[in-house]
């Protein structure tokens, strides 16, 4: 299937963003979700910031206090030699003793990029969705966005010291919003909302993270209002080797084809590289797998996807569909953005019909 690469890519990167904080980098625009409002296309850019530090022995990193119910920045500063503190993933710092992070090496939020051609886009100075309670105090990231009507919803991980879980929030204009707390509480994330009820439910996709028995894998869920979600099923489980064997998750929006609901996924193997591939759903029940793709839609190739903050990393949060072309929006090396189309129907036509066990409710 043939892939065609935008000849400009990455079509943003940390350098055509200044930063919001004082004293701080932009070290990634990545992971953005996409709208269509108003003639434009809309990119939810996930912007990542990190303190700058002058000494080298000196880590640190920032924090939302949000304790007298106004978000202030915070700054922890760590020693890079005490032995308590494992730096050696350039995400995190994790306590070693108690094998679990305590801080994120930078805080993201969301800005707004916007398009008229879908390809050149000029990014908002100030951010559109900031974190302001405790439950993201470590940052917003990876936004989804799912037009139902007239409104946008925009699930999104909220990252805190209690864990990733997801966040809802609410737009007409993408001027103001309306926030819904968590839909999915820790530790989940990749939710993407379908952009209509099926059968009289809202269906959602999202990624439960195991810390005991189970693995990262693809599940579905129900609701009648978009805020209370059940009927948890199994959808997507993890192959015993190759490109999808360490975690999946969702990646884009589903949409709506006459062979079913196609969804475009990220999948890991186990050594982090990040690749997208495809799945197709019933009409009617979309937990119910009909199909998927048997090797990544897009891997990382392109120097800008296999260098950078987290190499090896293709990403997804966002596609459009116009006609016979599906545009695909993702993060490269949690770094920057880039833009890749491939035909619907070449990629219709790669799917593997094959009799794929369904997950069972509970």
């Amino acid at each position: 299937m043939k892939v065609n690469r935008f000849k400009d890519n990455p079509i943003i990167t940390p350098n055509d963003v200044s930063p919001y904080h004082e004293n701080h980098e932009v070290i990634g625009v990545f992971n953005a979700g996409i709208a269509e409002y108003n003639g434009e296309t809309l990119m939810l850019l996930r912007v990542a910031e990190r303190p700058l530090s002058q000494n080298d022995n000196v880590v640190k990193a920032s924090v939302i206090n949000s304790s007298n119910k106004e978000s202030k920045l915070k700054l922890i500063e760590l020693d890079r030699q005490d032995p308590a503190y494992d730096f050696s993933d350039p995400r995190t710092i994790r306590l070693v003793e108690k094998e679990e992070t305590a801080f994120l090496t930078s805080l993201s939020y969301v800005r707004l990029a916007r398009s008229r051609d879908g390809q050149n886009f000029t990014v908002d100075a100030q951010p559109f969705l900031y974190p302001e309670v405790e439950l993201e105090a470590w940052g917003i990231e990876d936004p989804r966005v799912t037009q139902i009507e007239d409104t946008y919803y925009i699930q999104y991980s909220a990252v805190s010291e209690k864990g990733v879980g997801v966040g809802l929030i609410s737009t007409k204009d993408f001027n103001s919003y309306e926030r819904h707390g968590l839909m999915l509480h820790p530790e989940n994330k990749d939710v993407a909302i379908f952009p209509e009820k099926i059968n009289g439910k809202y269906y959602a996709l999202h990624r439960p993270v195991p810390k005991g028995i189970g693995r990262p894998e693809i599940w579905i869920a129900e609701s009648a209002n978009l805020l209370h979600w059940g009927n948890h099923k199994h959808l997507l489980g993890l192959s015993e080797d190759g490109w999808d064997s360490g975690r999946i998750g969702g990646g884009a929006i589903p949409f709506k084809t006459e062979k079913g609901w196609l969804e475009i996924y990220h999948a890991a193997d186990t050594e982090d590289r990040y690749c997208l591939g495809a799945v197709l759903l019933d009409l009617d029940n979309p937990s119910k797998v009909l199909s998927k793709t048997d090797e990544p839609i897009l891997a990382p190739e392109a120097d800008y996807e296999v260098n950078g903050f987290f190499d090896q990393v293709v990403f997804t949060c966002g596609v459009t569909l116009q006609d016979d072309r599906i545009r695909i929006y993702y993060g490269v090396a949690d770094t920057s953005m880039a833009l890749a189309e491939i035909s619907l129907k070449e990629l219709l036509d790669k799917l593997t019909y094959e009799k794929i066990p369904e997950g069972e409710g509970i």
